[in-house]
């Protein structure tokens, strides 16, 4: 029996890449309610909008202004937040390095 390393990297690659795109989504949905909360816009045709048409069809949802804040400026600062939020409860998305 030899141990493959390509395969066991290309296992790790598969995994990583998984782990990352779902961190990522979550990062978005967070994002998106709290950009509803903020703009006071129902949170469920937001995400549906998500679903249905992609992130800037959500994102257009939104009035252009909240305040001073532009909408693009509220969205960038929500998903500091929102990223924070996630990496306090799943963890780091960092890879883990080999070796």
């Amino acid at each position: 029996m030899v141990w493959d390393l390509r395969r066991a990297l290309l296992r790790k690659e598969e995994f990583e890449s998984g782990r990352l795109t779902d961190f990522e989504f979550r990062e978005t949905v967070r994002t998106l309610k709290l950009m509803a909360q903020a703009f006071e816009v129902d949170e469920a045709g937001v995400l549906g909008a998500l679903v249905e048409h992609g992130f800037e069809a959500a994102l257009s949802a939104f009035p252009e202004m909240l305040g001073e804040e532009t909408r693009e400026a509220v969205c960038l600062r929500l998903r500091g937040d929102a990223r924070q939020m996630l990496i306090r409860e799943r963890g780091d998305p960092t890879p883990y390095r080999l070796g």
